[in-house]
């Protein structure tokens, strides 16, 4: 069986590994802290800063994995184009860990390399640069640290006066050591979605239905599958999605977003890895959960469709508070109503607006997916965690 190094051990690596045990996998997670998710369940864990690229290479030459599996952003992700020289097998591989773990990279290969079309942006590398940007860009503009994840860092400057708090913002969000920002155009869009876009080692890249989803604070609030739409727009979503992850080479499960409006489809942003949209797959909306088709592709088991079997949607449940032993309440709630379950992460402990579980809803493919996503919010506000 093979031996997986999971770099990054969170609620999206604890459903990884869940897959990857399913079929007999060694899976070493690795994370910032003691006790993250994934580490639950593993065969071995280890807490290491990913930053530390000497620590990250003691890791690799002790464990000698089949497969590196980075699944966050704060890592040395440098040091994996070594590790594919030295033969390891990098997911999905060194070029795409490293172009996506940067906004830089992966924007400027989209648009200046690919032709795809983004919002108009420009970056800066200091609150005075920003300003500049921002005359350029136009109010409102968005910013976003180049490197960071979950929304941390990003703002929307509609004021001169939001500037430097945007910048300040943006350095408590940023991951990594990497200061610099981009800054994007407002694009108004009618509604933005993920497109899981996997790609395999010996078949075609297959995509599943197109999953819809809204945002506060920069992350995901309720995500909801199939996200209603024309077949030409998914077309065509489809087929930038394909230009990008092949450029970046490699295999797995790519977590693709686009902005839809009124002029056509925007790349927005690309992870290279299970999505936290994603988790709505965990409500049995296709033949594989996101987490099941990554593992699939990463193993080099081919993969020979991917199955619409129901709507589904997703809502997360958000701390409030700060605890070292949070608790729940209201779960018996959400278990006692149809169509519903629920995941807890497990993580130990809690900040304000750290996701801690998600409660998950379903329908028939003839439901009503609007009903099926309000079902889910509002199931949502039945649970609190518990600060002890």
């Amino acid at each position: 069986m093979a031996k997986i190094l999971l770099l990054g051990s969170g609620e999206l690596g604890k459903e990884f590994t869940i897959a990857a045990k399913r079929i007999g996998q060694t899976v070493i997670a690795v994370d910032s802290y003691k006790n993250a998710p994934a580490a639950q369940l593993a065969d071995f864990s280890e807490v290491i800063n990913m930053l530390d690229g000497n620590t990250l290479d003691a890791l690799v030459e002790k464990y000698k994995p089949d497969y590196i599996v980075p699944e966050i952003e704060a890592i040395r992700t440098e040091r994996f184009y070594e590790y594919e020289k030295q033969g390891y097998t990098v997911i999905p591989s060194a070029k795409a860990a490293n172009f996506t773990m940067n906004r830089k990279a992966i924007r400027d290969l989209a648009s200046k390399e690919l032709g795809l079309k983004t919002a108009a942006y420009r970056y800066a590398t200091s609150a005075e640069s920003l300003k500049k940007a921002v005359s350029e860009i136009g109010m409102p503009c968005v910013v976003k640290p180049l490197m960071s994840s979950s929304g941390k860092g990003q703002s929307t400057i509609k004021t001169e006066a939001d500037i430097e708090k945007a910048w300040k913002y943006s350095q408590e969000g940023s991951r990594g050591d990497v200061a610099e920002v981009i800054v994007e155009a407002f694009v108004n869009f009618n509604y933005e979605i993920t497109l899981l876009t996997v790609t395999q080692r010996n078949g075609k890249t297959l995509f599943c239905p197109p999953i819809g989803h809204r945002q506060e604070r920069g992350d995901y609030m309720e995500s909801w599958q199939p996200a209603p739409m024309k077949t030409d727009v998914l077309k065509e979503a489809q087929q930038m999605a394909e230009k990008v992850t092949t450029a970046l080479t490699g295999c797995g499960i790519w977590g693709v977003e686009f902005f839809i409006a009124d002029d056509g489809v925007y790349f927005s942003e690309l992870s290279p890895r299970p999505h936290d949209t994603g988790m709505v797959t965990l409500a049995k909306t296709q033949n594989f959960n996101e987490f099941e088709l990554h593992l699939r592709a990463v193993l080099g088991l081919p993969i020979p469709e991917i199955t619409q079997e129901r709507m589904g949607a997703s809502a997360v449940i958000l701390a409030s508070e700060n605890s070292e032993n949070p608790t729940f309440e209201g779960l018996e709630k959400i278990a006692s109503a149809a169509k519903t379950d629920f995941r807890i992460f497990g993580k130990p402990t809690s900040r304000p607006y750290r996701r801690m579980g998600v409660v998950l809803t379903h329908d028939n493919l003839n439901g009503n997916i609007s009903e099926v996503t309000e079902r889910a919010k509002m199931l949502v506000k039945e649970v609190k965690v518990i600060s002890n």
